[in-house]
């Protein structure tokens, strides 16, 4: 008897539980089962905090890739997903993954990705990251990379975004080494949880904004707008817009665009 597929985590359910601090993991990508995690200290990347390097903000001024926004989020998380050279096992199991395909279907779940021109002339995907927005919060899930500086430059785009989008707050759920040298800082779950509550907290001008990104995709470094299905009005594709924008409208590049942005501290 063949056994039956487990169903995915009903995205209402997901959702609430973001609301309350809590996020879902699995022991592998076979695991059918999840556990529910509340960190007793959390980790989150200051918008104004983030530590932009030297090396980075040349990475972004070269222009070495391109940078998307929603334009392949299956493949994104795929990728976060796979085997790792230093994780024998991935707590992306495949009922997680389908469960945030289906929450990116209803525009909630969003991804941003670059993209790099090998020497054979073929644009391949080489970084990236995914994660959950609700109202002016962006909690960020995983990210991967295949190139150096891939998951740098698509978290730096991340950060620009929210910004020019009006975000408040970028949760990282856990420290890394990776993640503190880019600025995050750790603390308790209750100082999170208010932080969270603000965030979350819809007004008049935010309540047709409650989920960002929907399904438009953005191909942000040659400068395009998003469209305008599903999405196109809420905060962080307003906030794609604007770096758009701002960037088509300057004599710089637009990584350097976003490299100048991100040294403005408010």
């Amino acid at each position: 008897m063949a056994r039956e597929e487990p169903q995915i985590i009903p995205p209402e359910l997901l959702l609430r539980a973001y609301r309350a601090g809590i996020f879902p993991m699995a022991d592998s990508r076979d695991d059918p089962e999840v556990y529910w995690v509340e960190p007793r200290m959390r980790a989150i990347l200051p918008l104004y905090g983030f530590h932009l390097s030297h090396s980075l903000a040349k990475t972004l001024r070269r222009d070495r890739f391109r940078v998307t926004c929603n334009a392949a989020f299956d493949a994104v998380i795929d990728h976060c997903a796979a085997p790792r050279p230093d994780a024998a096992e991935s707590w992306i199991s495949m009922r997680i993954r389908d469960s945030y395909r289906e929450l990116h279907a209803r525009g909630a779940a969003h991804s941003i990705e670059t993209w790099q021109t090998g020497a054979d002339g073929i644009e391949r995907l080489v970084g990236g990251l995914y994660g959950v927005g609700i109202d002016r919060a962006f909690c960020g899930e995983s990210m991967f990379s295949r190139a150096t500086d891939a998951s740098k430059v698509a978290l730096a785009w991340l950060v620009a975004a929210l910004r020019a989008g009006g975000g408040e707050l970028l949760d990282c759920q856990f420290t890394t080494p990776h993640l503190v040298s880019l600025g995050a800082v750790e603390m308790p779950q209750a100082q999170y949880l208010e932080l969270l509550r603000h965030a979350t907290q819809e007004s008049a001008q935010h309540a047709s904004a409650r989920y960002w990104g929907g399904a438009a995709s953005a191909g942000v470094s040659s400068v395009s707008a998003p469209g305008s299905g599903a999405g196109a009005g809420s905060l962080l594709a307003l906030g794609f817009a604007a770096l758009a924008a701002a960037a088509a409208g300057s004599s710089s590049s637009p990584g350097n665009f976003i490299a100048q942005s991100l040294t403005q501290t408010s």
